[in-house]
């Protein structure tokens, strides 16, 4: 039972749920890990293992914290770049084995930093799928300038193509800092009319990467304390948990439920 469970705090639900947050996990040691599992473990939904961090690691580590954060209710995975790079290698079937090795149930397929057709990045999902990942997408560039010339338009495309090839979640690209990319622009604030387009899809299958904490208020009182976001540092998760369900003074009884 949480402290103060008498204030009824509004329906955030047990997992699985929507208002999901992904943590990004940077290379946490497993005290670190054992200490985010205690104070977090109920406000976290995913943790991504950071771009190739994974790949640095003994195999005996990755699958000790794979282990602990499943049990703890979380999804880990490995973060999108780990995936480019095999695809370079021509190693894709030796990561999803891997990948399946090391215990993770579920894979990030991105392009942000490779090049990747429309037809390979569908094949990629569905392949991800045939061997039993759950699978989140991502949309978007990790070089601001590549990303700039991704039209809404042409991120829209994106992102139903991936849902059409059976992508269960797709993350709208911020990065780690959160500025000039995506929907934010130089100064982290969100492109309103960027954001309102993308939102015309639907929300539910949508997690918006927001490390930054003005963009994870805004989101919250633009959606709802059950907007999906990601890229949230481990040392955020409880503050953000805070934010949505209306205990940090941004968000005091101004929540939609």
């Amino acid at each position: 039972m949480l402290a103060y469970s008498f204030l009824n705090l509004g329906p955030r639900q047990n997992a699985p749920r929507n208002g999901l947050t992904m943590v990004l996990d940077k290379g946490l040691g497993l005290n670190e890990t054992d200490d985010l599992i205690a104070t977090a473990a109920g406000s976290i939904d995913f943790v991504k293992f950071g771009w190739g961090t994974s790949a640095t690691m003994d195999r005996k580590f990755i699958m000790t914290k794979v282990q602990k954060y499943i049990a703890a209710g979380i999804t880990p995975y490995p973060g999108g770049t780990l995936l480019e790079v095999a695809l370079l290698k021509n190693q894709l079937d030796a990561f999803f084995a891997e990948s399946k090795a090391l215990g993770f149930t579920a894979l990030e397929v991105s392009d942000g930093s490779t090049k990747i057709s429309a037809q390979t990045r569908a094949e990629i999902i569905s392949k991800a799928k045939e061997n039993d990942f759950f699978v989140i997408s991502e949309v978007g560039k990790k070089n601001p300038d590549l990303d700039h010339q991704l039209s809404i338009q042409m991120r829209l495309e994106e992102i139903r193509a991936d849902l059409a090839a059976k992508a269960d979640l797709v993350i709208i690209e911020a990065r780690e800092a959160g500025k000039n990319i995506g929907i934010y622009d130089a100064q982290g604030n969100i492109i309103e009319e960027e954001l309102d387009q993308i939102a015309t899809i639907g929300t539910e299958k949508l997690i918006f990467e927001a490390p930054l904490k003005k963009q994870q208020v805004d989101l919250i009182l633009k959606f709802g304390s059950q907007v999906n976001l990601g890229n949230i540092a481990a040392t955020d998760a409880v503050s953000l948990e805070t934010l949505r369900t209306g205990l940090r003074g941004d968000t005091v009884n101004k929540i939609k439920f």
